[in-house]
């Protein structure tokens, strides 16, 4: 249950952007807002500055642990921000603490499960792409890592790999978000479901945009 007891989580991904304040301000004056409009209290502001790479935040944990504590609601300025970050989507599932986001405040933990289970297939799948990526070309004599490798046959061989790379990703995406809107047919219409999938904040594959009937109905073609 959301309470009017709130602990800010602030986010920037690199010791200079945390020294300059770039971004910082930004997100702290949408929590700002977000409480004035609420008449909310603001009990405790957590900082984390990361470098993106380290799944530790000890910030993140003295935040939940400061909710669990007092009861307070984490709030957070963008959950799109962190929405492809699976380390950070699985640590907030596991506290099970109440959060708020303010660009998203509709969304619940079944949205963060969602996007978890998101971001965790996108990490798993570029990794294996990069993978396989790096085989086939040493397998076809290429020594990675130097200029004289982007000759005009080899960036068009580059470009050949991110079509394909593309349109495997597009299947994935397909495989994905078939099955939740196969659970809600034949019952819902496609306006009906597409404004469902907005309403759980379910991305497009392009990551961009809002579903529509016409996009629904691709998926399940």
């Amino acid at each position: 249950m959301v309470t009017n007891k709130f602990v800010s989580y602030i986010r920037v991904s690199t010791a200079k952007q945390g020294t300059s304040g770039l971004g910082l301000e930004a997100q702290r004056e949408a929590i700002g807002r977000f409480l004035y409009e609420g008449q909310c209290e603001l009990l405790q502001e957590y900082r984390e500055v990361e470098s993106g790479k380290k799944a530790d935040r000890p910030e993140l944990a003295k935040a939940l642990r400061h909710c669990q504590v007092t009861g307070a609601t984490l709030v957070i300025a963008k959950l799109d921000r962190l929405s492809r970050d699976p380390d950070f989507l699985g640590v907030l599932m596991k506290a099970g603490t109440d959060f708020v986001a303010c660009d998203m405040p509709d969304a619940n933990k079944l949205t963060i499960r969602i996007m978890a289970a998101f971001a965790e297939h996108e990490r798993e799948a570029i990794s294996q792409r990069t993978k396989l990526a790096l085989q086939a070309a040493k397998a076809r004599g290429i020594v990675l890592g130097r200029p004289g490798n982007l000759s005009k046959q080899a960036a068009d061989k580059g470009r050949k790999m991110g079509r394909a790379a593309k349109l495997a990703k597009s299947a994935e995406f397909v495989a994905h978000v078939r099955p939740l809107i196969e659970a809600m047919r034949p019952d819902t219409s496609l306006r009906q479901i597409a404004v469902r999938l907005n309403q759980d904040h379910v991305k497009t594959a392009t990551g961009k945009g809002k579903w529509t009937a016409t996009a629904v109905m691709k998926i399940l073609k």
